[in-house]
């Protein structure tokens, strides 16, 4: 059986979605997938064993200048490309307008995707040929191994959903594993920052350890503030600008990871690595860390800087 999935962002929802292809890969025999996703996060769908092509699409760029004549040609290769193969099924995972007109309706097999009262974009609903019920109140995750489960027809597992994808990192893991944290300090909305001074009294609070201190960034601002956190400090490393897949092998090699609420913090709940995460307005339990060692630690006032280093050293103290 060959499944065209389409999910094809953010990078939270795409790595939220790897549990879903384990559980029909270990319940449908001779399963394969091929997957649509945005062309900055094409390596994820090709750490999944499952997972046998990746076909990029590029809707955040087009969307910026999409009548231009070659944003209109990358448009027709791309469903050139998609229309290619004829799908057994095919399961929109995405459930927005964008994907269920842009990509969905256009690729060839009985389409999959969520009812008009389970979806976030209820018109999106009208594009598919057999539409499912998926309870909202329950974990992103969850929602997306059932909605897999309901289209490929087999008993969701009782287990904890499994990403499959530690195994790919483990023999590229870097020389001083676990011997040093990871401290995941950037985010896109202000609201989800910890202040500077918080994260600079818990690198204080790890210096007696003698762990490292690892601090990844992606933008230049990010980077600038990483330099700022780490300024007086032996004991703290800015790492270079890395690749998703070189970031993805820092974090594998940690002993232990704090983060704000970003998508690398789902990263790190699919690598398998002991991460605590720091909530303000976002509400953890619908799509927060899942998986093995994912802590939480959630603001009662709901703002970020009303959490206190102590209270995410003592935490932290349980993995050192």
């Amino acid at each position: 059986m060959r499944v065209l999935v389409v999910k094809t962002s953010s990078m939270g929802d795409v790595l939220h979605t790897l549990p879903a292809l384990t559980d029909a890969a270990n319940c449908v025999p001779n399963i394969t997938f091929d997957w649509v996703v945005e062309e900055n996060f094409t390596q994820i769908p090709s750490w999944h064993f499952a997972v046998d092509k990746v076909i990029p699409v590029a809707i955040r760029r087009w969307r910026k200048n999409w009548f231009s004549k070659t944003i209109r040609q990358e448009r027709h290769d791309f469903i050139n490309n998609l229309r290619q193969q004829q799908y057994d099924v095919i399961i929109d995972a995405q459930g927005l307008i964008k994907s269920a007109f842009f990509i969905t309706r256009k690729a060839r097999g009985i389409k999959h995707g969520l009812d008009r009262k389970s979806i976030k974009e209820s018109i999106a609903s009208w594009f598919y040929d057999i539409k499912h019920n998926i309870p909202k109140q329950i974990h992103a995750i969850e929602r997306i191994r059932l909605l897999f489960a309901q289209s490929l027809q087999y008993d969701l597992p009782n287990s904890t959903g499994d990403y499959a994808i530690a195994r790919h990192f483990l023999s590229s893991l870097p020389s001083d594993n676990q011997q040093y944290l990871v401290f995941l300090h950037a985010t896109t909305r202000d609201e989800k920052h910890w202040t500077e001074d918080a994260w600079r009294q818990l690198i204080k609070l790890i210096e007696p350890t003698g762990l490292k201190v690892k601090l990844p960034w992606g933008a230049p601002h990010e980077q600038q503030r990483a330099i700022r956190l780490a300024q007086g400090f032996d004991h703290v490393e800015v790492l270079p600008k890395l690749s998703l897949n070189d970031i993805a092998t820092v974090i594998a090699g940690a002993k232990a990871v704090v983060s704000v609420d970003t998508g690398l913090s789902h990263l790190t709940a699919a690598l398998d690595r002991p991460n605590i995460t720091l909530f303000g307005k976002t509400d953890p339990m619908l799509i927060g860390g899942y998986g093995k060692n994912q802590y939480s630690i959630i603001s009662p006032e709901k703002i970020m800087r009303t959490i206190n280093a102590n209270q995410v050293y003592q935490k932290l103290d349980a993995f050192l």
